[in-house]
């Protein structure tokens, strides 16, 4: 397999490489781990006239780490961000997803924000975006940068709100809160492969122990993240007795899969309901011992 012919450009700063996109606009795709577009370039499924190489832009290889949460730049790899004591400390969940993430030599050199750009709804990291409420942050050549909550940045399978001429230099993921636990818990024919469904968990308590968020966003069962709060099942009851059966259900009975291949949409349904009940135990029990 080949890919169609397409001019090369590899820009040394952000500068160089907004320029080339703002030349390309429509006709423009950036490379940066290519570990999904190469293989989308080589079946033919996309075309683009200019192919913009990211990687030797230096100054897009960040992770930086605050109070406030980690800010993954556009070259961070899968590997680098897993491995960080500080991001891991900050915000437990992007490690946690991570792990789950195709295969080693695949995140050695895929990129965070890259996934995220990707928007593959059967995805771990579209799903930590949306879950936590964090943000894409998007350039363009002339204009200033945008950050779009991760609600808005998720329009359907494959597509996310970047524009044509618009670069993704980083994302934010918000630190956790006090009190809480995260959790990420998913099922696949082999492990590497996408998930059939996966489910990413928050829960927050109070002093009591008692339960004052808990959410969970699904992957594999929509066209983007589903998220879903099911705080109010909880009903500030202590953790140590909540009923996550009675809760994994509020979850489970709020996704709408299809058929396809791969399963049936009750099958779907059901193994989502099972990794919520899961999740969400997972995630309280981190916060009782956090």
């Amino acid at each position: 397999m080949k890919p169609p012919p397409f001019d090369y450009h590899a820009p040394r700063t952000v500068g160089e490489a907004l320029e080339a996109l703002a030349d390309a606009g429509p006709d423009g795709k950036v490379l940066a781990g290519g570990q999904s577009l190469i293989p989308l370039l080589n079946m033919r499924l996309v075309a683009p006239g200019r192919l913009i190489d990211i990687n030797g832009v230096d100054e897009l290889d960040t992770l930086s780490v605050d109070w406030k949460g980690v800010r993954v730049g556009a070259l961070a790899r899968h590997a680098a961000v897993e491995r960080s004591a500080a991001a891991a400390e900050a915000q437990p969940l992007l490690r946690q997803a991570l792990r789950l993430v195709a295969h080693p030599v695949i995140r050695n050199r895929g990129t965070v924000v890259g996934s995220l750009v990707h928007a593959d709804p059967a995805a771990e990291l579209p799903a930590v975006l949306a879950l936590l409420g964090g943000t894409v942050r998007l350039a363009r050549h002339g204009g200033p940068d945008r950050d779009v909550p991760a609600a808005e940045f998720f329009v359907g399978p494959l597509e996310s709100a970047l524009r044509p001429g618009e670069l993704a230099v980083s994302a934010f993921f918000p630190a956790l809160p006090p009190g809480s636990g995260t959790a990420f818990c998913e099922t696949a024919r082999r492990h590497g492969d996408y998930a059939l469904a996966g489910v990413a968990a928050l829960v927050t308590l109070d002093d009591d122990l008692r339960i004052t968020t808990a959410k969970a966003a699904c992957v594999g069962v929509g066209p983007v993240p589903v998220v879903v709060d099911v705080s109010a099942e909880c009903a500030r009851r202590p953790a140590a007795s909540a009923d996550w059966p009675a809760v994994a259900r509020a979850v489970r009975d709020r996704v709408e899969p299809e058929d396809d291949i791969h399963a049936t949409a009750h099958y779907r349904r059901h193994l989502t309901g099972v990794l919520a009940e899961r999740a969400l135990r997972l995630a309280a029990r981190q916060a009782s011992h956090g």
